[in-house]
């Protein structure tokens, strides 16, 4: 076995709307092959190709079947960047130029809904789409550190005789946070409405440009933000996040329960795992399920809620939120896990999903 051959196999699979195989129009971009493991990267020059994840799954299985020496298969899709949509009318409750906006919520804390946040907003943008965070944890933003841009001080840029606040930018994603206009020793003592006025004017006096996704980080159970956002903003869908445990799943179902009131109607596009197992780095094939095994995907099932996937504990989870460096961009187990919950959140999102 060797690259050639590889190649000689990828040759068998056809792109539908080329009309050639993936080697001869150059989607095969990359092949390293080091023993058992293999690396291949398929480079697609249209946009949100719509064949792109049909055509991984395909080479996925042509490898494994032809090759099953090979235990560790890694295939990366690369896109070209999305074009510029051309002005439209901004509807009510929408963000000109915005093409989506997802919320990101839990029902309770400590489940790292932030980190999950974080590191999907970077596989989005890895994948060539174009994205945006708000931190709208008013009372404990953590993602400009989790970023590396907790000394980023916002300028302000003037367009069409109004001022905006122009956000911090970092690995592709434009990042506006409570966290940029205060001192990290400063204790935020507001009441809801204040609260309220300042999420308000972060959603409308951000600079965000053209954006595919914005992608808002909700403060952990239901209340007044919750609802503002809901107010203020049409919601293509909402994202909960949940370790396996018991007791954070009875908050979670009070979390999905509220997407689903009456009046709220916001659709809930998949459930996250967080924290499903810890496996050490010296023992890579062992799993220790420390908060109980498939709690949230048993409940996923039950409510009839899209699964999104399972993210381990890893060391460098942690390592990357202290250092401004996300852990997609450290682990590469944990980015691929983040890689397949982005593409089934699109997958999702354009079935229409409920």
């Amino acid at each position: 076995m060797n690259q050639e051959a590889i190649l000689s196999l990828l040759r068998t699979v056809v792109h539908p709307e080329m009309g050639s195989n993936i080697v001869e129009n150059g989607i095969v971009e990359e092949i390293l092959l080091d023993g058992e493991k293999l690396r291949l990267t398929l480079n697609f020059p249209k946009a949100r190709d719509p064949f792109a994840l049909s055509i991984k799954r395909q080479v996925d299985t042509l490898i494994r079947e032809n090759y099953p020496s090979l235990t560790n298969i890694n295939i990366l899709i690369k896109e070209q960047a999305p074009k510029t949509p051309a002005p439209k009318t901004v509807p009510t409750g929408r963000i000109a130029a915005v093409d989506h906006i997802i919320a990101i919520a839990s029902g309770k804390g400590g489940v790292g809904k932030s980190t999950v946040a974080a590191n999907l907003a970077v596989t989005l943008a890895r994948m060539g789409y174009r994205v945006g965070l708000l931190d709208a944890d008013i009372y404990g933003p953590s993602l400009p550190r989790m970023f590396g841009v907790d000394g980023y001080t916002p300028a302000a840029a003037e367009s069409d005789g109004k001022e905006f606040i122009v956000p911090a930018e970092s690995l592709g994603v434009k990042l506006m946070s409570i966290g940029f206009f205060i001192r990290p020793s400063d204790a935020l003592v507001w009441r809801g409405p204040m609260a309220t006025n300042a999420l308000r004017q972060l959603i409308r006096d951000t600079q965000w440009g053209a954006l595919d996704f914005l992608l808002i980080d909700l403060p952990p159970g239901t209340g007044d933000v919750h609802l503002s956002i809901v107010q203020e903003l049409k919601l293509d869908g909402a994202i909960v996040v949940s370790t396996p445990q018991q007791v954070a799943l009875a908050d979670v179902r009070r979390g999905v329960e509220m997407f689903r009131t009456q009046g709220i109607d916001v659709p809930v596009l998949g459930l996250i795992e967080n924290m499903a197992w810890f496996t050490p780095a010296e023992l890579p094939g062992n799993r220790y399920y420390l908060f109980g095994k498939e709690g949230a995907k048993r409940f996923a099932e039950e409510e009839k809620i899209p699964f999104l996937g399972q993210i381990p504990i890893v060391q460098s989870v942690m390592e990357g939120g202290e250092e401004g460096i996300p852990a997609v961009n450290r682990h590469e187990e944990v980015g691929k896990r983040y890689r397949e919950a982005a593409e089934k959140l699109v997958e999702n999102l354009s079935g229409g999903c409920q």
